[in-house]
């Protein structure tokens, strides 16, 4: 064994004999007597009453995520895992905001706690349903492992998507709002639980997560990776922290003292219960992951002690269950699985599990409450401020009399609405539909132009009704398909409900089976297919497999017009962990791909007044480990953050058409868009805006609302002068310390209105120490609008090397039309400090320079911003 094994802290000389057993049954009290029910009590005196009658066996039992009933202590089943990034997911409908690298770039911290509360809302709403029809499966709880408050360190990281951006001090304010709004106000209970994650140092790459380890020095530690995690700990009450895949100088996340003990319990202060990434801990003793140890009883072991509570075991399993075997051998003690299960069961008495619903304030949430028009209506707001206008060359706002040709690949591609981590949007707009209905359909000329990337196509439609048959039992050809029901994921049984469905389009709110709200079967389809003209055709089967003529179908195939193919078709839903068992969906989609696209695009340009191409990429090629691999795309992570190739070229053919263009880009990361920044007119990044994206675009384009989203991460020209992608040290990353020219800087983002800084004061407060900044503003245009003012800090006299510059305040204002506004900001103490290498705070002494405006002050006009340079009292 390696030095590994002395993190156990072993106890060898616990006497085996003094341990619990399974046989050693405890004495408890009836049911009936349970007195840890007594509302009346601590929840902490609560806790103990309960964890003091259970059994290491039943103790040991909560540490999983699928944690079983206690049938004699009145200890229901409850699975821990649930999410709620930017909405309730994977739970069926549920109001889609914006993806969270959206949500930070409104910069808008009341809305940021609004949408946290609308979720929770949502989320109640849905579990109260849940749980009166005893259905206590994933997705169905209410500890939701969001949100992620990673930094967004590298443009390549696919899951960047999910974060606040790069900046911890935006990150940390946008956490503690969505924190508080998901957790709510009330003193006894917890409206619903917020997990920040992952801990620690956790940016990617994906397809090495399970078994990199990442060197972090102590001034970046302190300065960025653990910034947001020990100020959304400081200013929330945040119930839980998930611990990440990856290691950390030298160990394992989840079973990190320096990390769990030092930092997180003992610096930080944080006194909740912190949940394994799923199958982390299986790593400590994979082989192909970080294999440090060999056994499970010393990966679970290790864990324990470090402080990891809860095992999130995916397709390990679980970890946590060897911890039995961990106390014969002595590797850790009962007491030390109490002290993790009275974390996880305070949490459960804080949400209310345990005590009667009509003393549980949120118990009365109804299921009205998702979907809400109140709702709707945030969602909107949300998308519209999370728009950020890139470039104008005072095209935009259209006049509203054009003829529009609308191009491009994510023009209507409602995956662009979601991102990942997405719930079943109530009311999805796509940009076509939007525009359509805005302007008439015979004003809207579309053609999706290309593909998303290489082979990757996004207009594929549902299969319908009229190219699918059947033989009824008289030999006759009638339409539909044969569609069988099991009630489990078994054919070798009689079905339980045969019936003729049209076409595959399902989203099943009930059980087929038997009407339950929770979902596990399978179906199988039969009969025969036609098209209705000969070409090639691509198909998209979403959670089923299908065969024409007996054979799988993979990648084009030619078809030819009115021939019939004996068709199947079958799909599974169980409760394997990435399979959804709450309104289920499965659906047969296909695309002519003998259509020349790209001639179609041409034709509506020339025959439009303006080009709208709604293009970029998708959570489809960035996200979790994925097993994708193409031109700019590995296993989720991006390799360039060029605009793909088919829509380059076809870009650059739209160009010489003559007709004036805008370019919205939609993506979750950062991409080097620099010949359209050349070439086109006008330039949107839109951040996988929410179910009401077409909405908000629609109207940003026809200048309804002037555009305020501001950038959360840089927009470089290419990857080529950032580091190594595993390369962990903060030099030349992100705004903060990157050297090279950039395309867009953090903080960009343009108005309609022509809002002026005029005059920037100052004052020291010696006795706070805090700096007083007052700026008057003005507003030159015809345009009311929101303004992001933005303050950052740069200290030249510094005696290491610090922050080229750095965030440290913001505020969202309303200025009128042709109006004047003053602002004053406060940079607290705190923010006139530095970070040695040490990793400790040092207070600055010497020149400070202050930038306040719409941005950093890089490729800005000079009436945007103001700076001014301080001299720090000794």
């Amino acid at each position: 064994m390696n030095n590994y094994n002395l993190l156990l802290g072993l106890s060898l000389s616990v006497s085996l004999t003094s341990c619990t057993t399974d046989i050693d049954i405890k004495q408890h009290q009836p049911n009936n007597e349970l007195v840890y029910k007594n509302e009346s009590l601590p929840i902490e005196q609560r806790v103990n009453l309960l964890v003091e009658q259970m059994t290491l066996k039943e103790k040991v039992s909560q540490l999983f995520d699928k944690s079983p009933t206690i049938e004699r202590l009145g200890i229901p089943e409850y699975n821990w895992w649930n999410e709620a990034l930017h909405g309730v997911a994977r739970a069926g409908n549920a109001t889609v905001f914006p993806q969270a690298i959206g949500l930070a770039a409104t910069f808008d911290e009341d809305l940021i706690h609004d949408i946290g509360n609308a979720i929770s809302d949502e989320g109640r709403a849905k579990h109260n349903a849940f749980i009166a029809e005893n259905n206590r499966s994933m997705y169905t709880g209410l500890t939701y492992w969001s949100p992620n408050i990673n930094i967004f360190r590298d443009p390549r990281w696919g899951r960047g998507q999910e974060t606040y951006g790069e900046d911890p001090y935006l990150t940390s304010r946008i956490g503690i709002n969505f924190v508080n709004g998901l957790q709510g106000n009330n003193d006894k209970y917890f409206k619903s639980v917020a997990t920040i994650k992952h801990y620690a140092v956790h940016s990617g790459p994906e397809v090495s997560r399970h078994s990199d380890d990442y060197t972090a020095s102590a001034k970046d530690l302190t300065e960025t990776y653990l910034y947001a995690f020990k100020h959304v700990i400081a200013e929330t009450n945040v119930a839980s922290v998930m611990c990440a895949y990856n290691s950390v100088n030298g160990t394992p996340a989840c079973g990190n003292n320096e990390l769990i003990q030092n930092k997180l319990r003992g610096e930080f202060k944080f006194n909740g219960y912190v949940v394994s990434d799923c199958g982390a801990i299986a790593d400590f003793y994979d082989r192909k992951s970080h294999n440090v140890v060999t056994s499970e009883a010393e990966a679970a072991a290790i864990a324990l002690k470090a402080g990891t509570d809860l095992n999130c075991g995916d397709h390990h399993g679980n970890t946590f269950s060897f911890l039995t075997e961990a106390v014969k051998k002595g590797y850790v003690t009962e007491d030390d699985i109490d002290v993790a299960v009275k974390r996880l069961l305070f949490a459960r008495v804080k949400l209310g599990m345990f005590d009667q619903s009509e003393n549980v304030p949120f118990s009365n949430i109804s299921k009205e409450a998702v979907g809400s028009q109140a709702h709707l209506a945030l969602s909107q707001e949300a998308a519209e401020k999370s728009l950020v206008l890139l470039k104008n060359n005072a095209l935009l706002p259209l006049k509203g009399d054009e003829k529009i040709a609308l191009i491009g690949p994510n023009a209507d591609n409602q995956t662009i609405l979601v991102g990942n981590y997405h719930g079943t949007p109530i009311n999805p707009v796509t940009p076509k539909q939007a525009l359509e209905q805005r302007l008439g359909k015979q004003n809207v000329l579309f053609s999706p132009g290309s593909s998303l990337t290489s082979n990757i196509y996004t207009h594929f439609k549902p299969v319908s009704a009229d190219h699918f048959f059947h033989i009824d039992h008289a030999g006759k050809q009638q339409p539909g398909l044969i569609a069988e029901y099991y009630p489990s994921n078994h054919f070798d049984i009689q079905p339980t409900k045969r019936v003729i469905e049209e076409n595959i389009d399902h989203q099943w709110l009930r059980s087929p089976i038997n009407n339950d709200i929770e979902q596990e079967f399978a179906v199988k389809w039969r009969g025969l297919f036609t098209p209705l003209e000969t070409a090639d055709y691509l198909f998209k089967a979403t959670n089923l497999r299908f065969t024409l003529d007996g054979k799988n179908v993979d990648g084009a195939i030619t078809l030819h017009k009115n021939k019939l193919y004996e068709f199947t078709a079958e799909a599974k839903f169980n409760h394997y962990w990435h399979s959804n068992v709450i309104q289920p969906t499965a659906s047969l989609s296909w695309l002519n791909n003998s259509e020349n696209l790209t001639d179609n695009a041409l034709q509506a340009a020339n025959s439009a007044d303006v080009v709208v191409f709604v293009g970029g990429i998708s959570a489809n090629l960035e996200g979790e480990e994925m097993p994708l691999e193409l031109d700019g795309f590995s296993h989720g992570d991006r390799t360039h953050i060029n605009l793909p190739a088919s829509q380059q070229l076809l870009l650059k053919k739209l160009k010489k058409t003559g007709k004036p263009i805008v370019l919205v880009n939609m993506s979750g990361s950062a991409m080097a868009l620099n010949w359209a920044d050349k070439n086109v007119d006008a330039i949107i990044q839109g951040f996988y805006p929410g179910e009401a994206t077409g909405t908000a675009l629609t109207r940003l384009l026809y200048g309804d609302y002037s555009p305020s989203g501001k950038l959360p991460i840089t927009f470089y020209k290419s990857v080529d002068d950032l580091p190594d992608f595993k390369n962990y040290s903060m030099q030349n990353r992100t705004y903060r310390y990157y050297q090279g020219e950039v395309l867009y800087p953090f903080g960009h983002g343009l108005s309609y209105a022509d809002i002026h800084y005029n005059k920037l004061d100052h004052n020291f407060d010696t006795e706070t120490n805090e700096l007083i900044l007052n700026a008057s503003l003005s507003n030159l245009s015809n345009f009311s609008a929101d303004e992001v003012v933005q303050v950052y800090l740069s200290m030249p006299d510094a005696p290491i090397i610090t922050p080229q510059r750095q965030l440290v305040s913001f505020k969202r204002i309303t200025i009128d039309a042709k109006s004047d506004k003053m602002v004053e900001m406060t940079i607290t103490r705190d923010k006139l400090m530095y970070v040695d290498d040490n990793g400790n705070a040092q207070s600055y002494k010497g020149r400070l320079i202050v930038t306040m405006g719409a941005g950093q002050g890089i490729k800005m006009s000079k009436s945007s911003y103001l700076t001014t340079e301080i001299l720090l009292p000794q």
